[in-house]
């Protein structure tokens, strides 16, 4: 079985198998998303920090914030000049003001990318690919990385369609892991967009709007609602009313390790993959 060539502090290696894999994976989601009439939107890699701060990211999630920032050349050359080598670590001093975070969501950039339109009154969907960053406590493998890949399936419209589109990809999520064999167990959860202190998560533990799908204790996916909270910070409407939204989410290296370890190689995984109905 092939396993990543190395793992650092959250940072790990695909290799050619494992990418095979991912791709395999990635390729069955999309075909959902064709089937569903959402098409594909890539977004950039950066997020401006006043966006994040529209959806009070920074006031519910300040443990989980990394941002990109310029450094300042004249600085770090007296930094480098004064430092022993290897550098390790940039110290905050050599470093400028940033109006750049390293999004932690991929769906974030489709509210923003709608913000201000009116949309149909059966609103749309989209689907999106990006490269997601957690500042966590720890780091696993695959299982928990600082940089992992998120697919997500995205419902923007009426609270009906939003709702209908939880519905519809809970059942393919589990009938993919019934046909592949793999044991899911659905488990309501908090957003982890929320502080599990702040109001919002303590509203979601009475009134449950995320659901995860649970393998060997692994999360490897989740649907989640929103309710109108990304219409109303976007000024999104669908038709007369403020827009639902409303996602199906995929951890990608997470699918990776959780079929690597069901099927026993990389190979077998995507064979397994290729003959989903």
């Amino acid at each position: 079985m092939m396993t990543t060539a190395a793992i650092d502090n959250g940072l790990g290696v695909l290799d050619g198998s494992q990418l095979r894999l991912l791709r395999a994976f990635d390729a069955l989601v999309l075909r959902w998303a064709d089937a569903w009439g959402a098409p594909e939107f890539r977004f950039p890699f950066l997020m401006r920090c006043q966006d994040l701060h529209t959806f009070d990211y920074y006031d519910n999630f300040p443990h989980l914030g990394l941002t990109a920032t310029r450094l300042d050349p004249q600085r770090l050359g007296t930094h480098l000049a004064q430092s022993s080598r290897p550098v390790d670590r940039m110290p905050t001093e050599v470093m400028e003001p940033t109006a750049f975070a390293l999004p932690s969501a991929a769906c974030y950039s489709i509210y923003l990318d709608l913000a201000g339109s009116t949309l149909a009154a059966e609103g749309t969907l989209r689907t999106t690919v990006g490269t997601c960053f957690r500042n966590e406590d720890h780091y696993q493998g695959l299982q928990r990385l600082l940089g992992f890949t998120m697919r997500e399936i995205v419902c923007v419209g009426p609270e009906e369609a939003a709702k209908g589109h939880l519905i519809r990809a809970k059942d393919a999520v589990t009938a993919l892991c019934a046909e592949l064999g793999l044991d899911v167990k659905v488990e309501v959860a908090t957003d982890p967009f929320f502080d599990k202190n702040g109001g919002k998560a303590k509203m979601q533990r009475l009134f449950p709007v995320k659901e995860e799908f649970v393998v060997n204790g692994v999360a490897i996916g989740s649907v989640n609602y929103h309710r109108n909270f990304f219409g109303e910070r976007c000024e999104i409407r669908a038709g007369d009313e403020t827009a639902h939204t409303s996602c199906l989410a995929f951890g990608m290296e997470r699918w990776v390790h959780t079929l690597t370890d069901r099927f026993g190689t990389t190979a077998a995984a995507v064979s397994a993959l290729e003959s989903v109905r």
